[in-house]
């Protein structure tokens, strides 16, 4: 029997001044038109602080070292299969954000934690919000109440 395997997600909490840095996802085939932070998948052959970085840099232009990123929430979720989406905060990093990737993404700015705009990704949203309430794991998706994926 083969062995269950879990996608490993990589999230960009980056906060700065009352404000966090989002993205509004374009032209993917998923969540189009939605807002959500810096994020992919882990390639395989890297850690998860790796793929992070390598993300910010791809889609957001900006350097961070993995030892600058925290873990600040991890979901448990399901969607299309199930998937570990880990949430990193960065305390440091480099360069001024600005949109890498336009035929993935419309609009990338900052914006303040409390007016967010809308919609969001569902899952980013809650994830985001466990993060800043200092909650370390949480599931979504298991549940009729949970928005789907």
């Amino acid at each position: 029997m083969a062995r269950f395997k879990l996608i490993p997600e990589v999230h960009l909490l980056l906060f700065d001044a009352g404000r966090v840095l989002l993205l509004q996802r374009a032209h993917t085939g998923y969540a189009d038109g939605q807002y959500s932070v810096v994020a992919g998948h882990a390639d395989g052959g890297e850690t998860l602080r790796e793929a992070m970085c390598r993300e910010a840099l791809e889609e957001a232009g900006l350097n961070i070292a993995p030892d600058d990123l925290d873990l600040a929430h991890m979901i448990h979720r399901r969607s299309d299969g199930e998937r570990m989406s880990v949430f990193f905060r960065a305390h440091r990093w480099q360069g001024e954000p600005a949109n890498r990737e336009p035929h993935k993404c419309s609009h990338l700015g900052w914006f303040a934690l409390d007016a967010l705009p809308e919609p969001m990704v569902p899952y980013v949203q809650h994830g985001m919000a466990q993060a800043l309430a200092g909650v370390s794991y949480s599931e979504f998706g298991w549940s009729p109440e949970d928005s789907p994926r």
